[in-house]
């Protein structure tokens, strides 16, 4: 079970976020820069950095902590509460955002900007009309204890804890 939830985690990696973040930003830039100053580019170097990071992390502990992949075709057998979900609900969308945000400011195009807030807006669609009805169904009283404790966007500042 866990090989393929590595390789459907691999492959649902290649076809989400490689596509949103990596494939649809160079089709709306060529990977072309604009004019910005140092400090912005760096800043946004570290937000591209740190975006890909978080994606990264989290898909990973959908394996090793959920037993399955983020995609809904393929959802973990348990619900994923640690790492950054005890901060967030969210953190993979955040990730991925901050990546399209950081590779606006490195590439000083504002065509990416408002591709990062269009992505905001159908992902705040999807997770509110699909995702989280589904999470519901699939975990009942265990994820709306988690809902109710964890902000879907606006990280805690203290991590959460699953009372057993």
């Amino acid at each position: 079970m866990k090989t393929r939830a590595v390789l459907g985690s691999a492959a649902f990696f290649v076809l989400a976020p490689g596509v949103v973040a990596g494939v649809v930003p160079w089709a709306l830039t060529g990977w072309r820069a604009g004019s910005a100053p140092g400090v912005v580019r760096v800043a946004g170097a570290v937000l591209t950095v740190a975006g890909a990071a978080v994606v990264v992390a989290e898909f990973a502990r959908f394996v090793h902590e959920g037993r399955g992949t983020p995609a809904p075709v393929a959802p973990t057998e348990r619900l994923v509460v640690g790492g950054l979900y005890r901060y967030v609900r969210n953190p993979m969308y955040l990730g991925v955002a901050m990546t399209i945000v950081g590779q606006a400011l490195v590439l000083a195009r504002p065509v990416l900007a408002l591709y990062a807030g269009v992505f905001a807006a159908v992902v705040a669609t999807f997770v509110r009309f699909y995702e989280e009805p589904a999470l519901v169904s699939q975990f009942g009283a265990e994820y709306e204890a988690y809902r109710r404790a964890v902000p879907a966007w606006r990280p805690r500042l203290r991590p959460w804890a699953a009372r057993p």
